[in-house]
């Protein structure tokens, strides 16, 4: 078998060719489209294995070499770093240290995505950059009334009253054109919005895994879609705990000879939107009745909010991969809330309004009162039930050195 090692650079990769124990250069491939299929066609075989390293282009690189190689093999970049690291590192090199590990078995393989999750990710990552350009120009916009010491509004100012308020405000000329131009900016990055999150719905009404984790109180579409752009197939991961460290909520640990393991901070390793999405949701439970609120306040009693938000977001994880592998929806699940859920989601796709028909909507049950009471009365009952076992669980008497200790 022969290992065509590529080190991937902006507009060219270094390609090494390693086999029978020997590596040769194999010169600089141009990164066009043309000129890959040129190589691949002319210099590779249907029994080669390529490997690269991960970066912004490898995915269409993939896609392009696939088709006339046995596999292609994308490889971890920090690990590999740490792997062959050398004194003496030129682009003819990295590339045949690549390919060598690759044929020693020791190269760290990067899972990659099919198509509709490639997609999934693009789509979450355009919609992040929305939502933070529109933050951004409204900052600006707050940032010019403080300049003129206007006190802050105190609805939504991009309503339509707070735009009348805005109106009023005694601004400028130049400074007045600076609040409307990013009033326009603001409303054509919103429109543009509202376009992907239409598709993200979409597509997730056609997902019964997000339906299934929406079933947990504090999951909404949003959440949902970011996760699964981030886990892809849960099949990969043989444990909650691979989950846990692929999303990079795992505590940093460094134990070395007779020392104590020590416990640091989060790695924040794999993909930050996921997370971030978590500790979201996290902060959302906290203000909802269940065991995860119960989970929520005993970490903040002792540790503080933020550090309970990311033990409530890794717990998220590992209840995720549950519900995801064993396909089961979440235990205490409130259905009339489920149910608002799933309708948003419907009118989010486009779905024609039920409004002032005859027949109820399947989310009529959580516009009343009393069905949203009886459901959290059901799920606080749970939440108590769950500190009563913790408090039964501290008082229970540990067995050390033979003997009983309370």
């Amino acid at each position: 078998m022969r290992v065509v090692g590529l080190d991937v650079h902006r507009s060219f990769a270094q390609v090494a060719f390693f086999e029978n124990g020997t590596a040769k250069s194999g010169g600089r491939l141009p990164l066009e489209r043309e000129k890959i299929v040129e190589f691949a066609c002319a210099k590779l075989r249907t029994t080669d294995e390529v490997v690269l390293e991960a970066t912004t282009n490898t995915t269409t690189i993939v896609k392009l070499l696939k088709q006339h190689v046995r596999r292609v093999v994308v490889a971890n970049q920090i690990q590999v770093r740490a792997i062959a690291w050398a004194k003496v590192k030129t682009d003819k090199i990295d590339a045949a240290m690549l390919a060598k590990l690759h044929a020693a078995g020791f190269l760290p393989e990067v899972w990659c995505p099919d198509d509709e999750t490639e997609l999934l990710r693009r789509l979450v990552a355009d919609r992040m950059q929305l939502v933070q350009h529109m933050t951004r120009l409204r900052n600006r916009i707050h940032a010019v009334l403080h300049a003129h010491l206007i006190p802050v509004y105190k609805g939504k100012l991009l309503s339509k009253a707070g735009r009348q308020w805005l109106a009023a405000q005694p601004l400028e000329p130049d400074q007045r054109r600076v609040v409307q131009r990013h009033l326009e900016e603001h409303d054509r990055i919103a429109t543009e919005l509202s376009v992907i999150e239409r598709d993200l719905a979409s597509r997730g009404l056609q997902d019964p895994r997000l339906k299934r984790m929406m079933t947990v109180g504090g999951v909404n579409i949003m959440v949902a879609v970011s996760l699964l752009a981030a886990i892809g197939d849960i099949a990969r991961f043989s444990s909650p705990a691979k989950l846990v460290s692929y999303l990079g909520l795992n505590p940093r640990v460094r134990q070395s000879g007779d020392r104590p393991a020590y416990h640091g901070r989060i790695t924040k390793h794999g993909r930050g939107q996921a997370r971030a999405m978590l500790v979201e949701a996290a902060w959302s439970i906290s203000k909802q009745p269940g065991p995860l609120r119960a989970f929520f306040n005993r970490i903040k009693s002792k540790r503080g909010g933020p550090i309970a938000a990311t033990a409530t977001a890794r717990k998220l994880a590992v209840l995720i991969w549950h519900l995801l592998t064993k396909q089961e929806d979440y235990t205490w699940k409130r259905p009339a809330l489920y149910e608002w859920k799933i309708r948003k989601l419907e009118l989010a796709a486009g779905y024609p309004s039920e409004r002032g028909g005859t027949k109820k909507g399947r989310a009529s049950e959580y516009h009343l009162r009393s069905s949203r009471d009886r459901e959290r009365k059901w799920i606080g009952m749970a939440e108590e039930e769950y500190r009563q076992f913790v408090n039964d669980w501290r008082t229970q008497p540990t067995r050390q050195s033979g003997s009983i200790k309370t």
